[in-house]
């Protein structure tokens, strides 16, 4: 009995922290598991609020940090967001299905012009830069992404790595900045 009651009381307080973000115009699928301490922000810029969105079955672990600034994040369908994962949709960023994306993992979609010297360099505009996932991607745990990066479907990123260049389909990438060593077969 007890058991069951406090089966209940959590999925009484998952159901009551999705309508919650569904009021703030975030949207999340069916079945989408949200854990304690993930903050998620639409934001907004250039006048317009950012969107958040994900297809049924996204798991965002403890910790994921997901930052529309006025852009867009778009998650597919049974994507797993790793613990303390941080996403800026600034530019735009989407996520294909079945992703697997590791702990500690940051990925971005704009950086800033550099400036002149004597100018100060954080007064000037974002640049933006869509960052796209395809399907079937694993991202091991600290991967960077850089923004306006493509990664291909089935593509897998060693930890630590840093994706700055775009990456075929099915490829296995790692290094600072990550490299192709081969083919998923």
């Amino acid at each position: 009995m007890i058991t069951q009651l406090g089966t209940a009381l959590r999925n009484i307080r998952h159901w009551l922290i999705l309508a919650g973000l569904r009021f703030r115009g975030i949207e999340f699928g069916p079945g989408a598991t949200i854990d304690p301490g993930c903050r998620l922000q639409r934001g907004a810029a250039r006048n317009q609020a950012g969107q958040i969105s994900s297809g049924p079955q996204l798991r965002c672990s403890q910790g994921v940090i997901l930052n529309a600034h006025g852009g867009s994040i778009a998650l597919g369908t049974r994507v797993y967001l790793g613990p303390y994962t941080v996403i800026y949709g600034h530019g735009g960023v989407s996520i294909g299905d079945n992703c697997l994306i590791a702990m500690h993992c940051c990925i971005l979609s704009s950086n800033h012009t550099v400036s002149p010297p004597g100018t100060p360099i954080n007064s000037q505009p974002d640049v933006l830069l869509p960052t796209k996932i395809g399907a079937d991607v694993w991202l091991g745990a600290n991967v960077t992404v850089i923004g306006g990066v493509t990664i291909g479907d089935g593509c897998v990123v060693g930890a630590g790595s840093v994706v700055t260049s775009d990456l075929p389909p099915n490829s296995i990438a790692v290094g600072v900045p990550a490299r192709v060593i081969r083919e998923r077969r």
